[in-house]
């Protein structure tokens, strides 16, 4: 988040990480170029970030930019678009995360309760 939305403490802790490492500042800048993309909806900006972001070095930036790169017209879209299938994708995780919590604990009674809505029947 935005150094103006982190909390006196947080920001210390952001200021202590980047001092010890030189790559947390670098990635961190990065990662707020790419939020700004998504903010200020500019997606001719994307692939001058993903050039960025190959020129760091940074196994995962370099990584992540690669593969924006490969779906460049849906992140593009994405960026552009007001469209989101980010409720889907939330019910997805939420079931997932349900399943492998469950996973060997329990049986189909205690999976249909706890991702079935609750019924008050007052």
């Amino acid at each position: 988040m935005p150094r103006s939305k982190l909390s006196a403490r947080q920001a210390r802790k952001v200021d202590a990480l980047k001092q010890g490492c030189l790559a947390i500042g670098t990635m961190r800048q990065l990662a707020m170029r790419f939020r700004a993309l998504f903010r200020i909806k500019e997606p001719e900006k994307l692939e001058q970030w993903i050039d960025t972001a190959i020129e760091t070095d940074l196994t995962e930036m370099l990584r992540f930019a690669r593969a924006l790169h490969r779906d460049l017209n849906a992140v593009k879209n994405a960026i552009a678009l007001p469209w989101s299938n980010g409720q889907a994708e939330g019910q997805i995780n939420r079931l997932k995360t349900l399943k492998r919590a469950m996973y060997g604990r329990a049986g189909p009674e205690l999976m249909r309760a706890r991702t079935l809505p609750f019924n008050h029947t007052d």
